[in-house]
């Protein structure tokens, strides 16, 4: 469990929030009236209490019983790395990473095989509401990060609201991007013209997003890219929207392709969507050390790169 020493005087919901621990100031003093968190072995109940240099400062687990909503589900998910705190698996493609609108009853996602997994942890205590620490879309494969406790959740997801996580995909796309490199910085908010979907967009409900490409490698007809894209944030569908916004659409990609995008699968029987979350950066909770973790390209992600001539570095 997290545990800190007061170096300077300081109310304790603001002292947590600052000290990597929790999300926000609200999640602090969410923690703290529920009893979570003693200074110097007391409980504290009260946001406001003021700390002194040298109090020590404790966060607890919940007592929470083991959520039995999520059946677990033996996926056989691969694990990229594990320590006492978090995990990151390698998502497999056609799996949600959680059950929503518009799946079949019984639907197995993500949150099953993380809830067969948790059998292992120690303790062995699952809750689907501190699990999810971000979100890959369905067909996109690589690096998920999941907690095994809800301080671990709390202390990620911090890393994920303040940028510090660094996120790194591989994708295959429609022509050659020009410049090749180049970092594209457009707000992304709901498509007016049909709400499912996400658009670049001036409107009022857009949050600003920044993607930063280059391009690994070009195929051998000219007509399709290799690309590597970092994420400066986290927006649904963002490298997918961005792609698309600048003409160069995720191959695969049945949403925001566009006519070569579509030719390509059909001339190459492209039946997949060529995203891959290759490359995830973060401070684990355990040892406050940034662990670099990376998913191999799957081999159907391999096999296109292969049919059009794109030799990956």
């Amino acid at each position: 469990m997290p545990e800190w020493i007061v170096s300077l005087p300081d109310r304790l919901d603001a002292f947590l929030a600052q000290s990597g621990a929790v999300l926000s100031r609200s999640k602090a003093q969410q923690a703290i009236e529920a009893g979570r968190v003693t200074v110097n072995e007391q409980v504290v109940t009260k946001p406001a209490h003021r700390l002194q240099e040298g109090d020590a400062v404790v966060l607890t687990e919940t007592d929470k019983a083991p959520d039995r909503s999520i059946e677990p589900i033996d996926l056989s998910l691969e694990i990229l790395y594990e320590d006492a705190a978090c995990a990151v698996i390698n998502k497999p493609a056609g799996i949600a990473v959680h059950p929503g609108a518009g799946m079949a009853p019984g639907e197995r996602t993500i949150l099953h095989g993380a809830a067969f997994l948790s059998a292992d942890w120690k303790p062995a205590l699952f809750s689907a509401d501190h699990i999810l620490v971000h979100r890959l879309d369905k067909d996109t494969t690589g690096c998920l990060l999941i907690a095994k406790t809800p301080a671990a959740h709390i202390a990620l997801q911090k890393q994920f609201e303040t940028r510090a996580v660094d996120k790194r995909y591989q994708t295959i796309v429609a022509g050659v991007p020009s410049p090749a490199s180049a970092v594209i910085d457009a707000p992304i908010g709901r498509s007016h013209a049909d709400r499912t979907m996400m658009a670049v967009s001036g409107s009022g409900d857009a949050r600003d997003s920044r993607t930063t490409y280059r391009t690994l490698g070009v195929s051998a007809a000219g007509n399709a890219a290799l690309l590597e894209c970092e994420l400066h944030t986290g927006r649904t569908h963002q490298v997918r929207v961005h792609l698309a916004s600048i003409g160069h659409p995720v191959l695969g990609d049945g949403t925001y392709g566009n006519e070569l995008s579509e030719r390509l699968a059909q001339e190459f029987d492209i039946r997949m969507l060529c995203l891959h979350a290759w490359k995830l950066t973060f401070e684990s909770p355990v040892d406050r050390i940034r662990h670099a973790v990376e998913a191999p390209l799957p081999g159907s992600f391999l096999n296109v790169l292969d049919r059009l001539g794109i030799r990956a570095p």
